[in-house]
């Protein structure tokens, strides 16, 4: 019975294999690298992407051409390669939204050459790159001032409700408590605020009057994180 079956293995992936020829297989090969490098190229033009990703964004048309030539009409074998691909997670640190958007359009772009369809494939790979570049020099959703976000440590005296209220109410547009979290055995507080400045000379005005304040304690000023760019 064993025998049977790998028999019976064997035969589908000869068939499955002779379906595509050498020919086909390569010019399939070259097009989806041509069209991952136009991603790769498209998508670090405005944003500076690493050396990793780039390569990623280049290989990944013709990983996933391969992988559905190999399938080939096979519903079995394409059930587990879609388990295989459910099993893969990204361990590296969150991506951006425009991150996802570009591996997302890298697999769309191998489904389509790995089934033959080259003009699909060149259409949506040159055609939402294009589209890609427009959006990305219109000025809509961009923010005149980064918003950062603020840690003040305070110790565990001073009442932290308002406290810093009046100084950034003098250099802010808007603030906002966001955490308080206890510290070094609830002898001090760590306050995250959340802050847009008036203009970036403003952001030393305010850390210098704070410190004042806090009795020289520690404060770090970042970029906020955007939740909405942030890979689930």
């Amino acid at each position: 019975m064993l025998n049977n079956l790998l028999t019976i293995a064997a035969n589908d992936t000869t068939t499955s294999l002779a379906a595509v020829s050498n020919k086909e297989f390569l010019i399939c090969s070259l097009v989806s690298l041509g069209l991952g490098l136009v991603i790769a190229f498209a998508f670090s033009i405005r944003d500076k992407k690493s050396k990793g990703f780039m390569m990623t964004l280049a290989l990944l048309p013709v990983i996933v051409q391969v992988v559905i030539m190999l399938v080939n009409g096979n519903v079995g074998t394409g059930v587990a390669v879609m388990g295989a691909f459910g099993l893969v997670r990204f361990r590296s640190a969150p991506g951006s939204a425009q991150d996802i958007c570009a591996i997302f359009l890298a697999m769309a772009v191998g489904l389509a050459t790995g089934t033959d369809q080259l003009a699909v494939a060149a259409i949506l790979a040159i055609g939402v790159s294009i589209i890609y570049l427009i959006y990305s020099f219109i000025p809509v959703g961009n923010m005149k001032r980064t918003m950062k976000q603020l840690t003040v440590t305070i110790p565990e005296s001073l009442d932290y409700d308002g406290a810093f209220d009046d100084i950034f109410d003098s250099h802010t547009d808007s603030h906002e408590l966001v955490s308080v979290k206890t510290t070094n055995m609830g002898s001090l507080f760590k306050l995250k605020y959340e802050v847009v400045f008036h203009s970036s000379s403003d952001e030393k005005k305010l850390i210098d009057e704070i410190r004042t304040r806090n009795g020289n304690l520690e404060i770090m000023c970042a970029r906020a994180a955007d939740d909405n760019e942030q890979q689930l």
